[in-house]
């Protein structure tokens, strides 16, 4: 159980998310938004230029989840929900 002054898994994440991650891939029009935290996983979803970009897996094992993984050694797994295929002009277009 965690101490009064060690801050929650979610504000942990959602903190480095708002400091580190978020200020990398705005460069490139993207962001990544918190959606849950279930025990040890991480739920987020990409938006902005991620939604959709085909480099889209590469950002988030290589980039987002090792640094939060790096961070936050308790957290096992982070879960990308975006829908890929939707939004206003994604870059991926789904098979047919």
């Amino acid at each position: 159980m965690e101490s009064p002054e060690t801050p929650d898994l979610r504000t942990r994440v959602q903190t480095l998310l708002d400091k580190a991650i978020n200020p990398a891939v705005a460069m490139h029009g993207g962001e990544i938004i918190l959606i849950d935290v279930k025990e040890d996983v991480i739920y987020i979803q990409m938006g902005g230029g991620c939604q959709g970009c085909g480099a889209a897996d590469v950002t988030l094992r290589a980039g987002v989840e090792r640094m939060i993984k790096e961070e936050i050694p308790e957290v096992k797994e982070v879960l990308d929900t975006t829908d890929h295929a939707s939004g206003a002009n994604p870059y991926y277009a789904p098979a047919k």
